[in-house]
This record gives structure tokens, sequence and C-alpha cells, in this order.
């Protein structure tokens, strides 16, 4: 069994600015969001503003093996009944559509840590539908991070936000899990967004993780396409936000933090993460 990695006070500091990056870009990108632009001119400005910042954008190439390509893009962009990975492409977002951008940044680019943040945009003006899913989803992220502090358990996350979607009529995608981050991508603990309170890994201070709830609009199930591309089942809408955060001795801090308000959307979460970005119990 793997264990998570306790991060020392300089190796959280230097994943501050990894996250404060990450969280930077999708403020930037948020700004862009509209009918008309296609999903790789959005990849476009994602790549060029990371390796403006002396950093590297994650995505890119990853999972690449002699026998496997990597995944081709800087950023991934899922739209409607994309649940992840999402590859961005001549696609021209519509009004009424809504996008998750999933940014993840390396920096600095040789041998830095990585910062992973999303959020769901709107594309111009949703429908009821679309809103509910999307903010079922920031709050579900919201609920999620409440939990997370030390002698709680990854359990008492998933069980958080399982017990609020689920009540609002939405759905938990099981497949894809919130993750450990530091100098990898990707690395325990495995963080669902279901689960029982007082189960699985006891969180500790130092423990580097994201939260990261994919929200269905209707039924659970997940197809995969022949590329990365993670669809529902019944093409229903879907939606996701994801924050990178450490434990603290009493709460967590948000890693991901944002400075401003998110564009095309109805962020009012990013306010109440004030300058510390603690979450106490």
């Amino acid at each position: 069994m793997a264990y998570a990695v306790i991060h020392n006070p300089k190796q959280i500091r230097e994943m501050r600015h990894a996250c404060a990056l990450a969280a930077d870009t999708l403020c930037m990108i948020g700004e862009h969001i509209k009918p008309g632009i296609s999903t790789d001119e959005i990849n476009t400005i994602v790549h060029e503003y990371t390796i403006k910042h002396n950093a590297r954008p994650a995505p890119l190439n990853y999972g690449k093996t002699r026998t496997r390509s990597g995944f081709p893009k800087s950023v991934c962009t899922s739209v409607n009944e994309v649940i992840c990975h999402g590859i961005p492409g001549p696609e021209i977002l519509k009004d009424g559509d809504i996008i998750n951008v999933d940014v993840t940044s390396i920096y600095p680019k040789k041998r830095g840590y990585h910062g992973d943040t999303s959020a769901t945009f709107y594309v111009g003006e949703p429908s009821a539908a679309a809103k509910h899913v999307v903010e079922v989803a920031r709050h579900s992220l919201e609920l999620g991070l409440q939990q997370a502090r030390p002698g709680n358990t990854i359990g008492d996350i998933g069980y958080a936000i399982q017990v609020y979607a689920e009540a609002k009529g939405c759905s938990i995608v099981r497949e894809y899990t919130g993750h450990g981050i530091g100098r990898n991508f990707h690395g325990p603990p495995s963080v669902p967004h279901y689960g029982r309170p007082g189960f699985g890994p006891r969180l500790k201070k130092g423990m580097t993780f994201t939260i990261e709830p994919m929200i269905n609009l209707a039924g659970p199930e997940i197809e995969h396409l022949d590329d990365w591309t993670v669809v529902t089942k019944d093409r229903g809408l879907s939606a996701q936000f994801e924050h990178t955060i450490v434990i603290t001795a009493s709460g967590c801090e948000v890693l991901t933090k944002r400075d401003r308000a998110l564009q095309n959307s109805e962020d009012k979460a990013w306010a109440k993460i004030g300058p510390l970005s603690c979450f106490q119990p």
C-alpha cells in the first residue's frame, strides 16, 4: 500500500508558487470563454501563458510510453457531456454550452511542483439544467474542503460531497478521484468523492492532494471514447471543480486559491477563501 507524502514547510512554499500560477491561469482563461472560440484556441492561450511564466503544462505528453502516445494538448477542455480529459481541437463553443477547463502547471519548468485546478464555465446563457449541475459541483467542492482537516478521513470528504450531490438529484462519478500531488502529478492518497464517515486514510498535517468532484446531471455511468476522452454514458451534462490543498494544523490551506472571481462563472466561493485560505473545523 502506497502512503501519502508528508511535505515540509519548504516544499509547501514551493508548491504555493506552482498553485498560484495554475489559479492565475484559470482566471485568465475564464476571460476568454465565449461563443465562437474553439477549444484549440483555449489550449494555445493556456500553453503560451504557461511557457511565458517559466513553467510547463503538465498535461502535454502526459502518460507517454514506448507503446502509447501521451495526452496531446496542454490543457483539458471538457464540454457538456464530457466528464474529463477532453482534448482541445476544432470544436467551437456555442451559446448555452458548459466547459470545464482543467489547468495543471509545473513550476519551475525543471524539477518543479505541480499546481492543479479546474472550473466549469458558462458559455453565454446557461440552461436551467446546466446551471443546476454546475452549481451543485461548485458547492460539492466547498463541502469537501470543509471536511479536509487533521484527524478526519478521506471518507469524510467523500461522504459530504455524495450526500449533498445526491440530495440535489445528481450523481457522482466514481471511476475518477482526487489524488496526491507534489513533484509527481498523481500519487496517493486517492480521494473518492463518495464514501463513509470515518473510513479511509486519516488526514495528517503536510498531506497535499486535490479534491475534484465530477458531478453528472443524470446517471453516474461513464464511457471511454477511443482517445483520452471520458463522457457520460447517457450523454447528460457533467460538471467539475478542483482545488489543490495542503492539510494544516487546524484545517486546510487551498493552495490554488484565486485572487479574483472567475469570469463567465457565478464564482462567489473564491471570496470565502481569504488571505490565509484556511477552512477551519
